[in-house]
């Protein structure tokens, strides 16, 4: 069975231009071609793409790793795989894992709606949803999870968040946040995750949702008013394709416009980019957010 490019996409998480940058610069994936030309992707090609996104997630560039066998790759996914904090994280997981198998939606929705109210919504995003995510990406990278059963965690995750959230008042203070992402960057669960860690610090979020070009960001900053432009990054997004977006989106917003990426591809960072704040972690908006109302002046 083979997939094309649009397949592999959903399948991996991995945007048509990852697919074909890595194929011009690395020689992989090397996809064949149907009758009207349009690239096929081989299962085995499907499982590698996983297991380089899926050691992407811990930090390695896609260079050092791409000429690895799926063993390889997966044993060192395993060796990289940070330690449980928490002696209830793995049960949880397993649970969840089990609900997605079974297809048992009502019991998952039940799950998150319980653990939220117990937790609170900052530290559901943190201690709940964090290494939710990552067991069921790494389920589903190893091939563990089909992509509908992915599907279904995703979207009741964000449902449970999209409750939450609205359940605060709305906020009509400062800072207002436009929150949003560049157009092939297609995962908005990082998204809401970012604005439930706002929305409890009293910041008037307004979010565009995932694939928004970068003269719409403009627009909407200037039509909103708002004093910061906040942009997600999942990791398999290429940090050059991120810099020079970010550094154009930088030209192009009031100076007095803050400008903050987050998410695990900044952590590939490697040089300043001056009037860009990075954020590679979620428990580190909260302080950012206080930063930035000790210095603002209105």
């Amino acid at each position: 069975m083979t997939l094309n490019i649009s397949g592999v996409e959903r399948e991996t998480g991995l945007s048509k231009d990852v697919l074909r940058m890595w194929e011009r610069r690395y020689g992989f994936p090397k996809p064949g071609r149907d009758d009207n030309g349009e690239r096929q992707y081989t299962v085995v090609d499907i499982g590698k793409l996983r297991a380089v996104k899926r050691l992407m997630d811990v930090g390695l560039r896609p260079g050092k790793i791409m000429t690895l066998s799926i063993d390889e790759l997966n044993a060192m996914a395993d060796a990289r795989t940070p330690p449980r904090r928490d002696a209830i994280a793995p049960a949880l997981e397993r649970d969840v894992l089990t609900m997605l198998k079974s297809h048992d939606a009502t019991s998952l929705q039940h799950t998150l709606a319980n653990m939220l109210m117990r937790q609170g919504l900052q530290k559901f995003v943190l201690e709940t949803i964090t290494p939710l995510n990552q067991a069921v990406g790494d389920a589903w990278m190893q091939g563990e999870l089909q992509i509908f059963e992915e599907h279904l965690y995703t979207e009741q995750m964000q449902v449970a968040l999209r409750t939450a959230i609205n359940a605060f008042p709305r906020q009509t203070g400062t800072p207002r946040v436009l929150l949003t992402t560049f157009p092939s960057e297609q995962h908005g669960l990082g998204l809401l995750m970012v604005e439930a860690m706002m929305v409890p610090e009293g910041v008037q979020c307004i979010s565009l949702g995932p694939q928004t070009p970068l003269e719409d960001i403009r627009r909407a900053a200037v039509a909103h008013k708002v004093h910061i432009v906040a942009l997600s990054f999942s990791a398999a997004f290429p940090v050059r394709q991120a810099s020079d977006g970010l550094a154009a989106l930088r030209r192009q917003l009031p100076a007095s416009m803050g400008l903050w990426a987050g998410g695990e591809m900044t952590r590939r960072v490697r040089k300043t980019m001056p009037g860009i704040m990075l954020i590679p972690d979620l428990a580190s908006i909260v302080n950012a957010l206080r930063s930035w109302r000790a210095h603002w002046v209105p």
